[in-house]
């Protein structure tokens, strides 16, 4: 029989019992945003420091359409989130999820009928909100960007329906939290059309001088309004990887975009861009305060976080040790259990590879780990093309803490662990984002783990027999123990590819010391 249903550590009923935690060995947690224009329950499948998306639903009720006019919630908005909010609980309890979230934001916080509506939703579904205040918003929006871009260092921008909040982060703590009247829907409400709304904005910004901090940082974006204006953007050049986290632009190329879509109607916006109307609507709006921000703090780039409130929502259940690993890592690893033929190979092939790049950084070398994590993802797709599949899989893959170029740069890497020459494919358009140094070595690392995986058939246990150095005089594979056994013209054909990439001869070496050179 199941355990009593029970109360999340935030006050939020959750929407399943513990056994159902127990069967699959971890905790489902679902959070449902319940903003000022959309409301959302996103279901994570695990308590992880890379969130894996179980289920994701939006309705875009406009809570806070009338609550510049009226202080209220909008009468036909809260019809709608009431529904949508019906809805969410009862698949809780069907998705036997373990710990169900609620929080609401400025819209309800803000609205003289707002405790009214909390109580009519627990009264109604059994969901009790919290209501944030600006600084919680604000510094669980921070904490979600944390979430995904563990090193973000600068200002935290989170655009809501009725508000905007503001918050610095650094070394990977989250400063005070501001909160100003700046959500498009409100800014929509204004009498006196644009010269009014950019008095408001410009106003608030002079408020908060100093959350904005120094020029020449970076801004990073939390919203719906502005990752549509990033996509836009997207589309219009031909960006090579449609994925908006991480992207980012100098700062005067986002405010020459800002600026000229806070000009543009619904209409025309509608011609360019495949979202919502309801989100269309809203985008000019958010334009506009998007312009003003950045000729406020003047940072030097701007950039687009697909994390945020709900994210940091998450943070807050997850256990210290989670929240300490590497989300890149973390979510590498949860692919290779998943995909991968052997899980936990990838640790002994990142071992293996660490000779030929003695002078990696940090950053290099966390990439290169995840690679190696990640070389057996795309084992089942079919031969011919298992260097596209795998490219595809990485670049396009949910994955945090890693920047486009990044991305790019593991995806070359694993099509030369399937392609070693590139098999006359015509080049992907994303390794435009990497310098021909950066291609020569994912090219280097590629045919290195394609070494390693054909030597050892990608098991667990044969490459710590093994070992790779490269001196003056050759590129030196060296089999011990058992692992003598494998050697032969395939392995000595993958070892000649190294040797020419580092431009070494190769030399195998076998067991009791007898050296042989290879190819």
């Amino acid at each position: 029989m199941s355990e009593p249903r029970r109360q999340s550590r935030s006050g939020a009923r959750s929407g399943a019992s513990s056994v159902g935690a127990a069967k699959r060995g971890h905790a489902r947690v679902g959070v449902v945003d319940v903003g000022s224009n959309s409301v959302r329950l996103v279901v994570y499948e695990a308590l992880s420091r890379s969130p894996a998306y179980f289920f994701n639903e939006k309705v875009l009720c406009g809570l806070g359409a009338d609550l510049g006019a009226t202080g209220r919630l909008s009468p036909e908005g809260r019809a709608r989130a009431l529904l949508a909010l019906r809805r969410f609980a009862a698949l809780a309890r069907f998705m036997d999820i373990d710990v169900l979230d609620g929080v609401a934001t400025a819209a309800v916080r803000e609205a003289s009928d707002g405790p009214e509506f909390v109580e009519e939703v627990e009264r109604e579904t059994g969901l009790r909100l919290r209501v944030a205040s600006g600084e919680d918003e604000a510094r669980l929006a921070s904490q979600g960007v944390l979430m995904g871009w563990p090193d973000a260092d600068g200002l935290v921008a989170d655009l809501g329906g009725a508000s905007l909040e503001l918050s610095r982060v650094g070394l990977g703590q989250v400063g005070r939290g501001v909160t100003l009247p700046l959500g498009p829907l409100r800014l929509m409400g204004i009498d006196g059309g644009p010269a009014a709304q950019d008095a408001l904005i410009d106003a608030s910004f002079a408020s908060v001088r100093g959350v904005l901090g120094n020029p020449g940082g970076r801004i990073y974006l939390v919203g719906g309004s502005w990752r549509a204006l990033a996509k836009l953007h997207m589309t219009r050049i031909g960006y090579p990887i449609q994925v908006l986290h991480e992207f980012e632009l100098p700062a005067e190329q986002m405010l020459a975009l800002a600026e000229e879509v806070a000009a543009m109607t619904p209409e025309a916006l509608l011609r360019e861009m495949s979202s919502s109307r309801d989100r269309i609507a809203v985008t000019p709006a958010g334009a506009r305060v998007l312009a003003g921000l950045i000729r406020a703090a003047r940072p030097a780039r701007v950039a687009v976080s697909a994390f945020g409130l709900r994210e940091g929502v998450l943070y807050e259940h997850l256990p210290e040790a989670l929240r300490q690993q590497d989300p890149l890592l973390s979510a590498a690893r949860q692919m290779e259990r998943r995909l991968s033929r052997f899980p936990g190979f990838g640790a002994e092939l990142a071992a293996f590879v660490w000779p030929l790049f003695p002078s990696a950084s940090l950053a290099r070398r966390r990439l290169i780990e995840a690679a190696c994590v990640l070389n057996d993802v795309a084992w089942n797709a079919h031969p011919d093309y298992r260097d596209q599949a795998v490219f595809e899989s990485v670049y396009r893959a949910n994955l945090s803490g890693i920047g486009h170029a990044e991305r790019a740069w593991i995806g070359a890497t694993l099509r030369y662990r399937y392609k070693s020459g590139g098999g006359g494919r015509p080049a992907a358009p994303a390794l435009a984002l990497l310098s021909e140094a950066e291609q020569a070595e994912a090219r280097l690392l590629g045919r290195t783990i394609r070494l390693g995986a054909m030597l050892s058939g990608s098991a667990p246990g044969v490459l710590p027999s093994c070992s790779l150095s490269v001196d003056a005089d050759a590129l030196t594979l060296r089999l011990g123990g058992e692992a003598g056994a494998l050697a032969g013209e395939m392995v000595e054909k993958r070892l000649a590819s190294v040797a020419e990439t580092v431009g070494r001869p190769p030399r195998l070496v076998i067991d009791d010391g007898a050296a042989a050179a290879a190819g």
